[in-house]
């Protein structure tokens, strides 16, 4: 257990900073080995993610392992937006992740899980894929297949159907903008969105929430970073620099996909200088933060 602060702490989404959002892994050989030398830097890695522990485990922890991640590095993994969470090395054998942890309190519905399963392959099977590996949320993703333009047309119309699920259920539901509430106005489920998929989650779940799991699982292997880099792609991975602000640390957040604007934060907002995107952007970075520790 190290009791130094670290001077750096990264707080990182997968998909788009790290991942590819074409391949859906990772595409670019630097960051794998950035990364790694990042951690043998002392630099603690959390990995903030909507994704599953399989999916993390296989594109993300197999390839930190190839490349020589030692045991006394601090990496983590926050899965499903807080609900799920483990850590990560070779100490933990060959799949080089620790006990996984679940909020059971955070996951939807088995019926309802099991009735978007049913849609799925009954409507959208040639457009998406029901995520089998999820344990809290359900996620349904685009099929490779198929282009960003095509998805984004369907996408909605599952939304919708979702949606009108959870009401038929009693439950409230939110999505973006539109607030269903149930009978006595709460609203317990959100259906969230993104570039390559629908989330369904408890309104509980988010990255502010995994940035206060990546903190609680750090403070049990060392002394927390006195800064903090968070990265993202969307929106909602501001929650991230929202949550460690609020909780008086020093924080700048990376927005590797800006198109969908730069909000006013009461903290600095960086993007790459180059305009590079997704994880090229997050190579830049990487790269950029390695050359100050090392």
């Amino acid at each position: 257990m190290t009791s130094t602060p670290p001077a750096l702490g990264l707080l990182l989404d997968v998909d788009g900073p790290i991942a590819s959002p074409i391949t859906r892994s990772i595409n670019l050989p630097e960051i794998t080995r950035d990364l790694v030398a990042l951690a043998h830097a002392g630099v603690p890695l959390v990995f903030n993610t909507g994704r599953s522990d399989a999916f993390i485990r296989e594109e993300v922890v197999r390839p930190l392992l190839a490349a020589g991640l030692r045991a006394d590095s601090r990496v983590h993994g926050i899965c499903e937006k807080g609900a799920v969470w483990f850590s990560i090395g070779p100490q933990y054998g060959p799949a080089g992740t620790s006990e996984i942890h679940v909020d059971e309190s955070l996951a939807m519905p088995i019926d309802f899980a099991a009735e978007m399963d049913e849609l799925v392959q009954a409507r959208f099977a040639d457009s998406v894929f029901f995520d089998h590996t999820k344990r809290a949320m359900v996620s349904v993703e685009q099929l490779t297949s198929i282009d960003t333009e095509a998805y984004l047309a369907i996408q909605p119309v599952f939304d919708d159907l979702a949606m009108a699920s959870l009401q038929r259920r009693g439950f409230g539901v939110r999505r973006v903008d539109d607030e269903r509430p149930d009978a006595d106005g709460a609203v317990q489920w959100r259906i969230d969105p993104t570039i390559i998929s629908t989330d369904i989650e408890s309104v509980v779940l988010g990255k502010d929430l995994g940035a206060k799991r990546a903190l609680e699982l750090l403070a049990l292997d060392g002394a927390l970073p006195l800064s903090w880099r968070t990265v993202g792609d969307s929106r909602s991975d501001y929650a991230m620099a929202d949550w460690l602000d609020a909780e008086g640390y020093e924080v700048e957040h990376v927005d590797v996909r800006p198109s969908d604007g730069v909000p006013e934060k009461g903290y600095p907002i960086r993007v790459s200088a180059s305009g590079a995107i997704h994880d090229e952007a997050g190579a830049e970075f990487l790269r950029s933060w390695l050359e100050q520790v090392a």
